[in-house]
């Protein structure tokens, strides 16, 4: 019985440490880039769009699809720093559950 009390109290530790983590990872902001950084896009680590910059050179009313797939571009970049931040954060309390 008394095992179990310690797993339980473990585990709640683990939950706290882990949503104070979570609270850091979502106020980190992360900024994606297309290629020669022509379109950057910024987010919060819970995955919210705060800014996109557009630069001069990259804005061309006869080329919108340029303009469409360098933002695509930024956005997945910062999104897949995003996730990977959040793998090496979160994915670290996997090994130390109780259970």
């Amino acid at each position: 019985m008394m095992n179990m009390q310690n797993m339980m109290r473990q585990a709640q530790k683990l939950q706290k440490q882990m949503e104070k983590k979570q609270a850091e990872l979502a106020e980190t902001t992360f900024t994606g880039t297309s290629a020669q950084d022509l379109v950057s896009v910024v987010f919060t680590g819970d995955k919210k769009l705060v800014n996109i910059t557009f630069k001069e050179a990259i804005v061309d009313p006869e080329d919108v699809e340029t303009l469409q797939d360098m933002t695509t571009q930024a956005i997945n970049d910062a999104l897949s720093q995003i996730d990977d931040a959040t793998q090496k954060t979160l994915g670290a309390f996997a090994g130390k559950l109780p259970f």
